[in-house]
């Protein structure tokens, strides 16, 4: 009799840990659907890649992305902007499910976040006053160079360029565009495809040739969770293949855009 209550002791228990466990695994991807909202994080600094519309709605090709994204989850979703380190911190604290956010791949970064395949690749463009004279990177030295604090930009310029006065900004758009705008200061560096944009726009900037880099965008998502990274994976995957990413591509750069090649096995 004793044993039979310790049997049914010990069952109990199993049953209480497995409910807690199977509470606990149940993942990401769970939590959105049960919470009918996935949080994401977008960077509204600017067209084409995020920014705010006529009824300052946030627009662009990653909230566009963050829309399918939603959709494909049948849930609602919560933009947050955010740019700089904000978009890896609020990651870690669990504030944002994901971040589409102009988030450059680096090594550095995931050591702290997992990242899906490349959804777009963009390469460090430096833009310039017309008439500033700059013509290549040994030119920046003495000169302002408005660059996102916590960006490739940053580093990139602290390591190539040390004897340029940098300019910091929490937002490249529209804080670096308007100084840039205002000739407040001598050049910006960004993802080309922000800066190539700009400098279509306004008479007064210039894009200086080649590129300085071929950085792969991804999806952050917190680690932890593999199940869902494989699922965030697919979702990439299949957004390329279905010839979706080239059509907002060109939505946002033009019909004649030619979008970088992305590879969409996962």
């Amino acid at each position: 009799m004793r044993l039979k209550g310790l049997m049914l002791a010990g069952l109990l228990a199993l049953g209480a840990i497995g409910g807690t466990a199977s509470h606990a695994f149940a993942g990401k991807l769970e939590d959105i659907k049960d919470r009918g909202v996935i949080r994401i994080g977008v960077s509204l600094g600017g067209e084409p890649i995020g920014f705010r519309d006529a009824e300052n709605n946030p627009a662009g090709y990653d909230v566009d992305l963050a829309k399918r994204l939603a959709d494909k989850l049948g849930v609602k979703v919560e933009y947050t902007d955010v740019s700089g380190d904000a978009r890896v911190s609020m990651l870690l604290s669990d504030q944002l499910d994901v971040v589409i956010g102009n988030l450059s791949e680096t090594l550095e970064r995931a050591k702290s976040i997992n990242f899906t395949i490349p959804y777009n690749r963009a390469g460090l463009r430096v833009v310039v006053q017309k008439d500033s004279g700059i013509k290549s990177l040994d030119d920046l030295a003495g000169h302002k160079i408005v660059v996102g604090r916590g960006s490739t930009g940053e580093a990139f310029i602290k390591r190539r360029v040390p004897g340029a006065e940098m300019v910091y900004t929490d937002n490249f758009a529209p804080d670096g565009v308007l100084l840039l705008k205002q000739r407040r200061v001598d050049a910006g560096i960004e993802d080309s495809s922000l800066v190539d944009y700009l400098a279509a726009q306004e008479d007064n900037l210039v894009t200086m040739k080649g590129l300085f880099s071929n950085d792969p965008i991804g999806i952050g998502v917190r680690k932890g969770d593999d199940d869902f990274l494989r699922w965030m994976d697919m979702f990439v995957s299949e957004y390329i293949s279905s010839g979706d990413y080239e059509t907002s591509y060109k939505k946002w750069w033009g019909e004649d855009a030619n979008p970088p090649q992305l590879n969409p096995l996962w």
